[in-house]
């Protein structure tokens, strides 16, 4: 049996509304496609948009917008980070960091905290729009309460792309298997788990349909789902990768195919073969809202809830998203924050395995 621990540590996890959506308010989201050479009519906002090209741009647009609060340093100081299960390193922007994204961003001061330790190994993560390049550091990272000492992080000197400019978030925080780690750097979570900082060695996800969410360290909160968990092994340690089945009217993955749960990832993606199917489908239904009605497509263990398709009563946007990753690590799907919006998400390191139940409205 495993327990949970009201003395968990819960960080409030903020929404924000997706970069495409505030492009999108300020009238600048048609200027944006162009400046980036994107298909217009590929990427129109109607119920036929259909995304191939240029994924790690597009995904971009509509990345996580739930933000959380952590400090490094001595005094701390503070940002602002996507908590990723579907990366392992933490980086935030450095103060000698030279891109314009940065200048709208806090960036960190090694001189100012006396807890800095510099390491200087080189740092870099590929993006669609560039490189992210910067050296790595190690200094005390404090997560709601929770001090990891000797954390290495990347101080990022150079960030890709004009898409950084209008990010509400300062850096991210990965919290996937060790494995995916660049330049080995020992993941924040795991330092958590050495250091005896956790009850028990995992986290678990709540994210609120109409406001925001909760990351807790250390156990799960029942008080957030109903019923009772549904446990999944980890197929491979590196994401959280799971087997899944999809079925419903519209049949895939028939013999299981592999998926990772991932809180960086704001849609559902998979192959885009599959996926324009399903977007054929979605494109005959005049009502964006009875998408579930006619597709019948749902986990084997439950229905995502119809309002979950699209991101506003005014848009009929589509949750699923074409995106092939090659072998090795593909063909995947990955289950974003649609996907978990409607699913509590408890990731277990101790006995590597997901769990999952309907979430709380």
């Amino acid at each position: 049996v495993i327990h949970f621990y009201c003395q968990s540590p819960v960080v409030t996890l903020k929404r924000y509304p997706s970069l495409k959506k505030s492009l999108r308010d300020r009238g600048q989201l048609s200027h944006f496609w162009k400046s980036h050479r994107l298909d217009m009519v590929q990427y129109s906002e109607d119920c036929t948009a259909f995304t191939e090209a240029n994924e790690p741009l597009i995904n971009y647009l509509d990345v996580s917008t739930y933000f959380g609060e952590i400090s490094i340093g001595t005094p701390p100081q503070n940002f602002t980070v996507i908590f990723d299960t579907g990366s392992s390193n933490l980086w935030v922007p450095s103060v000698y960091c030279v891109s314009k994204a940065c200048a709208k961003h806090t960036k960190f001061q090694p001189s100012q905290s006396s807890t800095y330790q510099a390491i200087g190994t080189p740092f870099s993560i590929q993006y669609g729009t560039g490189s992210l390049t910067g050296v790595i550091g190690s200094d005390q990272v404090v997560v709601e309460g929770l001090t990891v000492s000797n954390q290495q992080f990347a101080e990022s000197v150079s960030e890709p792309g004009k898409a950084f400019l209008d990010a509400e978030f300062d850096g991210i925080l990965g919290l996937a298997y060790p494995s995916l780690a660049v330049d080995g750097v020992t993941p924040v979570f795991d330092n958590m788990i050495a250091q005896n900082l956790v009850e028990l060695p995992m986290f678990s996800v709540y994210l609120s349909t109409y406001g925001h969410g909760e990351l807790l360290f250390g156990g799960f909160d029942p008080s957030r789902f109903t019923g009772t968990l549904n446990w999944v092994p980890v197929t491979q340690q590196g994401y959280w990768q799971i087997h899944i089945q999809l079925d419903g009217t519209v049949a895939f993955c028939v013999n299981s195919c592999q998926a990772i749960v991932d809180t960086g990832t704001s849609l559902i993606t998979g192959p885009t073969k599959d996926i324009k199917e399903l977007q054929s489908y979605i494109v005959t239904i005049p009502a964006c809202f009875h998408v579930h009605e006619a597709l019948g497509f749902v986990p084997s263990f439950a229905l995502l809830l119809p309002q979950e398709y699209g991101d506003s009563m005014a848009f009929c946007t589509s949750g699923f998203q074409g995106l092939d990753i090659p072998p090795p690590a593909g063909p995947l799907w990955i289950l974003g924050d649609v996907f978990i919006r409607q699913f509590y998400s408890v990731f277990d390191r101790g006995n590597n395995r997901v769990g999952l139940a309907p979430a709380t409205p």
